[in-house]
């Protein structure tokens, strides 16, 4: 309990300062103006969060924050790679989303920012809440182990609905409360039409990526209490996770077909989640109860191997679908 004991108000202030000053930097220099984000850039973006999350917890932690250890470290990287990896199936969600609304490549950008700026802000709050319940009822662990084995086994055997505006229930409130315009203004989300203020297509569309992101954090952040309870290293690995996840966006989208097993290794990794919350809940239940310990960095291990095994038989069925019909060409 350390790590926990030293974290004060001056480190959640400080990190969220820092997040906020690279935000800004983001939309205020490096993509001021409305562009096509390419492969390449996205891919170095990509690298480039991937390096400074790996960062933060080896090195940034250990040295500004009193009593960090190295199983904090352990717990964030971890807990980092889960996040990330649940992502991936909110980024092929997203590409469907803008596919649906015809999006154009180059404000899709500007909709992921303030969608991901809104996602870092309700899962702030539902963090802090996980762990007020967490800390209050320390059964409600098995609760959320109980229900990632469920959402696990239930991302089996369902298949995606596509995306269906008409369905969504905050699409339909805006609807009711606001003027929407069925069309396209650029890169505006609100315009004024004969005097009268209107929400743009674009605007749905950022709350459709809203309520994406929110429905996917149901699934995510509970996982991530099966690694540690520690609000400040959930908040962390949840935010450098996020603010990666518009890059990776760019990367991935355009290869959906290479990661079609994907969603299955996502649904294995929930359930073993579940199943190491189940079996040990941070030792927070009376020892006479039946526990097994799973180690942090076995964890990390089993999860990383399930989803590296996910896209490389992805990568492989793809290659050879492709092989075939080239041979077949001929």
């Amino acid at each position: 309990m350390l790590g926990f004991i030293a974290i004060t108000p001056w480190h959640w202030a400080g990190f969220i300062l820092c997040v906020l000053f690279f935000l800004a930097l983001d939309l205020g220099v490096f993509h001021r103006g409305a562009h096509v984000v390419k492969f390449k850039e996205a891919m170095t973006w990509s690298v480039i969060w991937v390096i400074l999350s790996f960062v933060f917890g080896l090195l940034v932690g250990p040295s500004f924050i009193s009593g960090w250890e190295r199983q904090d470290s352990v717990e964030f990287i971890t807990g980092y790679i889960i996040e990330l990896s649940l992502s991936m199936d909110n980024v092929f969600v997203i590409a469907l989303i803008f596919t649906f609304f015809r999006v154009p490549a180059q404000y899709q950008h500007r909709v992921l920012f303030w969608g991901i700026l809104g996602a870092l802000l309700m899962r702030g709050a539902m963090i802090l809440a996980g762990a007020a319940l967490i800390e209050r009822f320390q059964w409600s662990l098995y609760l959320f182990g109980g229900f990632l084995v469920f959402t696990g086994i239930k991302m089996l055997f369902t298949d995606d609905e596509g995306v269906e505006p008409e369905k969504n229930p905050i699409i339909r409130l805006a609807r009711k409360i606001f003027p929407v315009s069925d069309q396209l203004h650029g890169e505006k989300f609100i315009v004024r039409v004969n005097g009268k203020r209107m929400l743009t297509l674009l605007a749905l569309v950022l709350l459709m990526v809203e309520t994406t992101d929110l429905i996917f954090a149901l699934d995510s952040i509970p996982a991530i209490f099966a690694v540690t309870t520690k609000p400040f290293i959930v908040f962390t690995s949840n935010v450098f996770a996020i603010l990666g996840l518009r890059s990776l966006y760019f990367v991935l989208a355009g290869a959906i077909d290479y990661f079609r097993y994907l969603k299955i290794g996502l649904s294995v990794v929930l359930v073993f989640i579940g199943v190491k919350m189940l079996l040990d809940p941070h030792h927070q239940v009376p020892e006479k109860w039946f526990q097994v310990t799973i180690p942090t960095g076995t964890s990390l291990l089993v999860v990383g191997g399930i989803i590296a095994t996910a896209i490389l038989l992805s990568v492989t069925a793809t290659k050879r679908e492709q092989e075939a019909a080239r041979r077949n060409k001929k």
